[in-house]
């Protein structure tokens, strides 16, 4: 079991005064420590890692009071986002969903209560630059915004959006279909691709990770003896407007990959697929389902592939 420790600099200010002729004077400024979270420890009796783990799963948060509201306001943001951190990274599977769905319930104690977690939920779960990010395990924080009684309507506008886009091309079902155009003009079809698998490469030009994914995605020799032999087609799908800047590009595109764009810009109109953090993966299988889900990881493609022969 992964062990997290979180800890918390205390700095003390001194402000000395200078001598002014006959008196001096000292002036103290008071350091308001932040409040720290703890969380619960196993019990000793439990030696077995698997125990300790649901353990935690279960009992993490037993030590916050959800009702405090003066504690999340004293807190340490950093340390509660490790927090949250380590509870999702070291004692949950991606998609836990229940566990989720049950510490949200906890939080709905109060409005403060509730509002901060799904703000740790959002930094944990939701940005783009988190790795921990995971809409399975997102999904429960937003239903849960929109079912609470805590929100008006006009707060659950954009859970309800990104609920919306987060539903989309879930792992295990199939994938939203859509047309592209190639770089000759053709049409085709996502359905339309007949390969064992499928790798959809949501990419900009002049983006500097598009660069480093496709540079991977060629150093890779399992995945170019894939493209080489059939088993593996890559659409490398250009999702805006600027056709001059693709136009341009499209010499840095591997020949051997299927360079297309969006015309009419269908997929980010229909909210087809997420799209807010570019470049996204997509591994599908022979039917269409979702492998892999909106991922910067060639790595990882590489081993669910590997772990599926």
């Amino acid at each position: 079991m992964k062990k997290h420790t979180f800890s918390i600099l205390l700095m003390t200010v001194l402000l000395l005064s200078a001598c002014t002729g006959r008196r001096s004077a000292a002036v103290r400024t008071e350091v308001k420590v932040p409040r720290v979270f703890v969380p619960a420890l196993p019990p000793a009796a439990l030696a077995d890692n698997e125990a300790r783990i649901e353990y935690m799963r279960e009992h993490y948060w037993d030590n916050l009071d959800f009702t405090d509201t003066a504690f999340f306001a004293e807190t340490d943001t950093m340390a509660m986002v490790e927090a949250y951190a380590g509870y999702v990274g070291a004692f949950l599977t991606p998609d836990d969903a229940e566990a989720i769905t049950r510490l949200m319930d906890k939080a709905s104690a109060t409005k403060y209560a509730f509002d901060y977690f799904s703000m740790l939920a959002e930094k944990v779960l939701y940005d783009p630059n988190s790795p921990l990010r995971n809409d399975e395990l997102y999904i429960p924080v937003l239903e849960a915004q929109v079912a609470s009684p805590l929100l008006d309507k006009y707060e659950k506008l954009a859970p309800e959006y990104n609920l919306l886009l987060a539903r989309q091309n879930r792992i295990g079902r199939k994938a939203n279909d859509f047309r592209f155009t190639d770089t000759d003009g053709r049409r085709g079809s996502l359905y339309g691709l007949k390969a064992e698998y499928t790798l959809i490469f949501f990419n900009n030009p002049g983006c500097h990770m598009c660069k480093e994914i496709t540079e991977a995605l060629c150093a890779s020799p399992m995945l170019n003896e894939m493209v080489e032999n059939g088993r593996l087609k890559i659409l490398a799908l250009y999702p805006d407007e600027d056709l001059a800047e693709w136009t341009a590009y499209r010499e840095n595109i591997p020949s051997k990959w299927l360079n297309a764009y969006d015309k009419g810009t269908t997929i980010r109109n229909g909210n087809l697929y997420d799209l807010k953090a570019i470049p996204a993966l997509y591994l599908l299988d022979a039917e269409k389902r979702v492998l892999i889900k909106d991922s910067t990881d060639v790595g990882y493609i590489e081993y669910v592939i590997d772990h599926r022969e």
